[in-house]
């Protein structure tokens, strides 16, 4: 078993890395699907990867994989080393992973770069979707 602590503590080691869309190389490039998919492998709790996604997913195939890859949760009981899915537009397109009861870590293309902040009210209205990794306890 992974402990939440150990799955944030992998995901902050991405911190700063350069977003490039299906990027998937720690302190060189990824996106936040990649930063998903890789602290997971990274900790032997994954053995897979998708590519098969345009720059912006099709809201659609992204929860799709999601409710496949992972264990749907009500948003209200998402905790640090879950993921969140973000809608843009009411797409559903954007993955990050929980860090703390206000905070999130995740590869977004405006900021060119992994980061971690702060969950304010304009990103909790974008909440589409929460989900748990297996393995995480």
């Amino acid at each position: 078993m992974t402990t939440r602590d150990q799955f944030v503590g992998e995901a902050r080691t991405w911190l700063d890395t350069p977003w490039q869309h299906q990027g998937r190389l720690k302190g060189l490039a990824c996106d936040c699907v990649g930063l998903v998919l890789e602290t997971a492998r990274a900790l032997g709790l994954i053995d897979f990867d998708f590519t098969n996604y345009e720059r912006r997913p099709d809201g659609v195939s992204l929860r799709e994989h999601c409710n496949r890859l992972m264990h749907p949760i009500p948003v209200a009981e998402a905790g640090p080393a879950d993921v969140l899915l973000f809608a843009w537009n009411n797409s559903p397109v954007h993955l990050a992973i929980v860090t703390g009861p206000e905070t999130i870590i995740h590869a977004f293309a405006i900021n060119r770069r992994v980061i971690e902040h702060r969950i304010d009210e304009r990103w909790r209205a974008q909440i589409a979707a929460a989900y748990h990794i297996a393995g995480v306890e």
